[in-house]
């Protein structure tokens, strides 16, 4: 299979790419800049130089390359930056998707995230209706989501991908990321919040599983979300910095976890169990 992987050098699309290539299939990288090229020819993908925002430059590079599949693997982690994350889900998506459209290209894998439900009791599976009437920000980061979920299901055959939490090399949760500079200033503070995370090796792993797998949202997720308060410590000792302090106070009814069950059913298992496993790690 011929795969156009956007965001090929990406926190996950660089361990995609040679995963993809072991499979046998062809893949054509796309990266912002050029002197990431030769980086991607190192992996066996063939790479093509495109801003994601570029709409007309995007369909042309589609266009040239004929894939059979595209996969959005499109990223923004070099900074804590929520609002361009949001522009790039919304307009990155809707560019990939007027490509492939106008290409003909039938299949669509989509990065999306999976703390996006409604509150309620337990673990959010796929069936449960996203959360649309919380506070602003709320309302803008899964707005912008659910937009690009819904651009991105135009395509005939699309499956959504709805990630845990990322941790692991090149992201904000590795050794030398952002929040271990914040753990480290004594900055972290720990809550009641409950997150369902995912090491980027597991996130690329079930990116290539994908390809096979029925449309439709999927959520994809280690097995132990867990409250900060549980893992917040756990991760600062891993980066040899003090304990975290400790939030008391009233937290949103949202913040829950993810059930991993249907990925399972798929066939995909994390190699990282738990959070606990992946912060040892480092």
């Amino acid at each position: 299979m011929h795969v156009f992987l956007a965001g090929a050098t990406g926190a996950v699309g660089r361990r995609i790419v040679p995963l993809l290539i072991k499979e046998g299939h062809r893949v054509t990288g796309t990266t912002r800049r050029s002197e990431k090229a030769e980086f991607l020819q190192s992996l066996g993908a063939e790479p093509v130089v495109v801003d994601a925002y570029d709409r007309d430059r995007v369909r042309e590079v589609v266009a040239a390359a004929r894939p059979d599949l595209i996969m959005n693997q499109l990223t923004d982690l070099v900074v804590y930056d929520v609002a361009a994350n949001a522009k790039l889900r919304r307009e990155g998506t809707r560019h990939l998707v007027d490509a492939a459209l106008a290409a003909g290209v039938r299949r669509f894998v989509h990065q999306s995230l999976g703390w996006i439900y409604a509150p309620g009791p337990g673990l959010a599976d796929e069936d449960e209706p996203l959360d649309l009437d919380g506070d602003a920000a709320r309302r803008s980061l899964v707005g912008s989501v659910l937009e690009a979920e819904q651009a991105a299901a135009e395509v005939p055959e699309t499956v959504l991908l709805r990630y845990g939490l990322f941790y692991g090399p090149d992201t904000w949760y590795a050794p030398d990321g952002l929040k271990v500079d914040e753990a480290r200033a004594g900055r972290l503070v720990a809550n009641r919040d409950v997150t369902s995370f995912l090491h980027v090796d597991d996130a690329a792993a079930a990116a290539v599983q994908a390809l096979d797998w029925p449309s439709g949202p999927v959520n994809v997720t280690d097995d132990e979300p867990a409250a900060g308060t549980d893992w917040m410590p756990v991760f600062c000792r891993a980066v040899g910095a003090a304990d975290p302090a400790i939030s008391t106070e009233e937290r949103p009814v949202w913040v829950r976890g993810v059930a991993n069950r249907k990925a399972r059913g798929l066939g995909w298992a994390p190699v990282y169990r738990s959070w606990r496993d992946g912060f040892t790690a480092f």
